[in-house]
């Protein structure tokens, strides 16, 4: 009696190579969205007050970020639509609307930071 091992084999081998054909591009995702936050200090401005050291926090370019001021943590989320929602540690939340200064100050309704920017 003929033994099927070998096609069973395979089989076996070609269902592996077509879930790691699968798999790997998703494993490359998620190591990309892994890599730890970027962290950059800059200069903020709180509704035309004095200008103070504070910290840009990137957790996904463009979509997630926050702004640490002192104690004050203001964070950010882009729907990637051109809709950004700024929340604060009260939980109010309001949409803001991103503009450039000619001072090449970066301003969302009365937060406004100046320094070095990543623009990608």
């Amino acid at each position: 009696m003929p033994q099927r091992r070998p096609v069973a084999r395979h089989l076996l081998q070609s269902q592996l190579l077509q879930a790691a054909m699968v798999v790997l591009p998703l494993l490359t995702v998620a190591a990309a969205r892994a890599q730890s936050a970027l962290n950059l200090p800059l200069e903020c401005q709180l509704n035309q007050g004095p200008w103070q050291p504070c910290t840009l926090t990137i957790e996904q370019m463009g979509a997630h970020w926050w702004l640490q001021i002192g104690e004050q943590r203001l964070v950010f989320h882009s729907n990637g639509r051109g809709s950004v929602t700024l929340s604060d540690k009260a939980g109010a939340s309001r949409t803001v609307q991103p503009m450039w200064t000619a001072q090449r100050e970066l301003c969302w309704d009365g937060v406004c930071t100046k320094g070095d920017f990543p623009l990608d």
